[in-house]
């Protein structure tokens, strides 16, 4: 199956002949980074922090250097007008400091099912600038996706991250899986809106990314899918979706990447330690 043409991914179908000859495409290093001085006061510690401290997007810009792009990537921490949200667009991912100041905000004091607090924010904030980067390489690369490209997006996010050392992977899973689950509390079903968004539910999403972690490492995900109430049915073929996005990947996407670079980039450490100072929350409380 894995030497067919078509290739189905977790509902979504991928058809391919043979990879693009990507070095000859594109070239590592592509990523520029850039911090808007925000205006409302209220944003600047986010800025100091982010940006002085932990040196957010400097890290990003390195961890995603070994992709090979055909022309540079922005990624850009700016003001939103009070709309908490990320996205791409114009060869450029936009993260708005009312999304990081929403994150921070619905930090937990203390450490909540055995995740630590700096973790709900540093999760959803690395998954979702790596699902923007999945749209960029989706521009860049033009893969066959006979789907929903922001499903795609997740998949692909979710499996760069995974590559990770496992320690830090289960950091980022858990700190998304969090977010999502703290999206859906006390809320109402969806509406016939969201359900006809392009984007899947915030509950369709937390257990596709629970199925990718629980596919690729079932011993080392077994606590947090039934922490997270992953199904047993559908845990059971949890494995095979990940082999298949993996393969995917490795088919669509590999070619796209400089191997010995990629291998120097995910053996580092990555994230903050977990019993860093809340520094921004304790500046907000």
């Amino acid at each position: 199956m894995k030497k067919a043409l078509v290739l189905i991914v977790s509902g979504m179908v991928l058809i391919t002949a043979s990879p693009i000859n990507a070095e000859k495409e594109g070239k590592t290093n592509q990523i520029l980074i850039n911090y808007d001085q925000p205006k409302n006061p209220e944003y600047q510690r986010i800025y100091s922090l982010l940006k002085d401290e932990r040196q957010t997007l400097e890290k990003l810009q390195e961890f995603l250097s070994p992709f090979r792009l055909r022309w540079p990537v922005e990624i850009k921490l700016t003001e939103c007008d009070g709309e908490a949200d990320a996205w791409y667009g114009d060869g450029t991912i936009t993260i708005c400091y009312e999304f990081v100041d929403e994150l921070w905000r619905n930090m937990p004091s203390e450490p909540t099912a055995g995740i630590e607090p700096l973790d709900t924010v540093v999760g959803p904030f690395v998954d979702t600038v790596l699902h923007e980067f999945a749209h960029a390489l989706f521009d860049f690369i033009y893969p066959p996706i006979l789907g929903r490209e922001e499903d795609a997006a997740d998949q692909v996010g979710a499996l760069i991250y995974l590559q990770l050392d496992k320690h830090d992977a289960r950091r980022l899973i858990m700190g998304t899986v969090y977010a999502y689950i703290r999206e859906t509390e006390d809320t109402d079903p969806p509406s016939l809106e969201e359900l006809a968004d392009e984007h899947s539910t915030a509950e369709q999403r937390r257990f596709n990314l629970l199925c990718m972690a629980y596919g690729s490492d079932p011993k080392l995900y077994k606590d947090v899918a039934d922490w997270a109430g992953l199904p047993d049915y559908r845990a059971e073929i949890c494995e095979e979706e990940f082999e298949n996005i993996e393969y995917a990947y490795d088919t669509l996407i590999g070619p796209h990447i400089d191997k010995n670079l990629a291998k120097k980039v995910y053996a580092k450490s990555w994230l903050p330690e977990e019993e860093s100072p809340m520094l921004y929350q304790e500046q907000t409380n």
